[in-house]
C-alpha cells in the first residue's frame, strides 16, 4: 500500500461505510509514513441472508435520493480494490455492488486482476471464441460475465476496471478518459479513443469495453494490457477448426499491444494506483482535474475482501457464476459442421458431420454426403452429453473406423 499512498499525506484515514442496507460494516485503515505497518480495524455485524441482500437490491430504486438536486461537489468517490485473484468471485463482487450499492452520492471504482482466464460476454458461445479443451489442459479458466461485449483474455498483467455510477450519470467517455489520461500523467503515454471504444496506441488496442445497463445502477467495466502474456492471449483465443453455425454475439478481432511494449517501466501495481488517483482527483460529472485537493475530499482507496461477511450473498452469486449452467449452458443454440473423408480400400467418401447444441449438449448428431440432403443420425452414446472439442473430436475418429460400404447402405436405408 505505500505505492498506492505515495502521493498523499504522511497519514490517511480511509473510512469505508457500505451503502447497501444490508450490512453496516466499517473499515478504517492507517498509513504512516514512520511506521511499515499498517494497521486495519473491522466491525462486522452477523452476516444476513442472501434473500435479505436481494431485498436490499430491491429497495434501492424506492430509496433513491433526486439524482438531480445532488450537486457534483457532493458525490464523493471510492476506490474499491479487489484482494481476490479468482474470476469468478470478483464477477461475483462485481454483481453484488450492482445489485446492492447506493451510487446516488456515492461513485465507486472497482479495480481488480485475475489468474490466468478467458472471460466471454453474456452472449456469446465460447466455442468460437475459445478452444474450450485445451483452455482447461492448460488451467486457464472459462468465465461468462453479465455483460455484453467480447472475448477477452486475463492475467496478473491485466488490469480490470469498473465504473459504478446511477444509470442516469452513465458515461463511458468519461471512464475512458480517466485511463487515457492517467497514462499520460504516470508516464507520458499517448492513447487514443476509437469509435468502438477501445483505447489504442498507434491503432493497436491496449484496452477493450463492455457495460451492463440497469435500473437504478450501471457499470461501466474495461481492461488494461500492462504486461499480460500475449502467448497464452493468443493461443487462449484458437477455436476448433470446425464450422460453426451460430447467432451468437461474435467478437471483432484487433491487434493488440501491451503497454510494457511501450514504456518498459509500466508495472500493474503502478498502474492500479496512477488510474486510482486520477479517478480521485477528477470531478464525478465532469472531466475538471481538481488536483490534490479534490483528492483529499474523497473516500479514498479501501482493500475490499469479497467474502460473505463483507457482503451477504456474494458466496452464492461466485457459486452461479462458476456454475457449468451459466458458463456453458448459457450458450444460444448453435450447430457445428465437419468436412471428413473416409477411405475404405482403393475407395474414399467424402461426408459432414453435423451436430445441433442446445443449452450446451449435443442434441442431434447427423452425416451427410454432399450430393445428398438426407441426414443419416449417428447413434453414439455421447448424445444428450455437453458439447466439448474432445466429445467432437471422439465422434469424429469413431466414424472415420466406419467403412464407407456401411456409409452407404445407411444412406440408402437398408440398415
Amino acid at each position: 500500500m505505500a505505492l498506492l499512498l505515495r502521493r498523499n499525506s504522511s497519514q490517511l484515514r480511509l473510512l469505508h461505510r457500505l451503502g447497501a442496507t444490508s450490512t453496516t460494516t466499517e473499515i478504517t485503515r492507517l498509513y504512516s509514513a514512520n511506521n511499515d505497518n499498517n494497521n486495519v480495524t473491522a466491525t462486522t455485524p452477523s452476516p444476513t441472508s442472501a434473500t435479505s441482500t436481494t431485498k436490499a437490491g430491491n429497495k434501492l430504486q424506492s430509496k433513491r435520493i433526486n439524482l438531480a438536486a445532488v450537486a457534483d461537489a457532493d458525490i464523493k468517490k471510492s476506490v474499491f480494490i479487489s484482494q481476490s485473484h479468482d474470476i469468478f468471485t470478483n464477477l461475483a463482487l462485481e454483481d453484488w455492488l450492482y445489485k446492492n450499492f447506493d451510487f446516488g452520492n456515492h461513485h465507486v471504482l472497482l479495480l481488480w486482476a485475475n489468474d490466468p482466464c478467458v472471460v466471454i460476454g453474456r452472449h456469446q458461445n465460447p466455442f468460437t471464441e475459445a478452444n474450450v479443451s485445451k483452455l482447461m489442459e492448460r488451467g486457464i479458466t472459462l468465465a461468462r460475465r453479465n455483460s455484453g461485449g467480447g472475448a477477452v483474455y486475463h492475467d496478473r498483467g491485466n488490469l480490470n476496471c469498473t465504473f459504478f455510477t446511477p444509470r442516469e450519470r452513465y458515461n463511458r467517455k468519461y471512464n475512458l478518459n480517466i485511463v487515457t489520461r492517467a497514462l499520460f500523467r504516470e508516464w507520458a503515454i499517448k492513447s487514443e479513443i476509437n469509435d468502438r471504444d477501445d483505447i489504442v496506441i498507434k491503432n493497436k488496442k491496449i484496452s477493450g469495453t463492455a457495460a451492463k445497463l440497469g435500473r437504478p445502477n450501471a457499470y461501466h467495466h474495461c481492461t488494461i494490457l500492462a504486461s499480460a502474456n500475449k502467448l497464452h492471449l493468443g493461443e487462449s483465443l484458437v477455436k476448433e477448426p470446425v464450422n460453426y453455425i451460430s447467432r451468437a454475439t461474435a467478437s471483432v478481432p484487433s491487434p493488440i499491444r501491451n503497454l510494457v511494449d511501450v514504456n518498459r517501466c509500466v508495472n500493474v501495481p503502478q498502474l492500479l494506483s496512477a488510474v486510482g488517483y486520477e479517478y480521485l482527483r477528477t470531478a464525478a460529472t465532469a472531466l475538471e482535474d481538481g488536483g490534490s485537493i479534490q483528492t483529499m475530499k474523497q473516500r479514498g482507496f479501501q482493500l475490499i475482501n469479497p467474502t460473505d461477511k463483507w457482503f451477504p450473498g456474494i458466496e452464492e452469486l461466485r457459486k452461479n457464476y462458476s456454475s457449468w449452467d451459466w458458463v456453458i449452458g448459457k450458450t444460444p443454440k448453435f450447430t457445428v459442421e465437419k468436412d471428413l473423408e473416409l477411405k475404405d480400400d482403393d475407395r474414399g467418401m467424402k461426408l459432414k458431420l453435423s451436430v445441433d447444441v442446445v443449452a450446451g449438449l449435443m442434441a442431434n448428431i447427423s452425416i451427410q454426403l454432399p450430393q445428398n440432403d438426407q441426414l443419416v443420425p449417428v447413434v453414439t452414446p455421447l448424445q444428450g452429453q455437453a458439447y466439448n472439442e474432445q466429445n467432437l473430436n471422439g465422434i469424429i475418429d469413431a466414424l472415420k473406423m466406419v467403412s464407407t460400404s456401411n456409409v452407404q447402405q445407411a444412406m440408402n436405408g437398408s440398415i
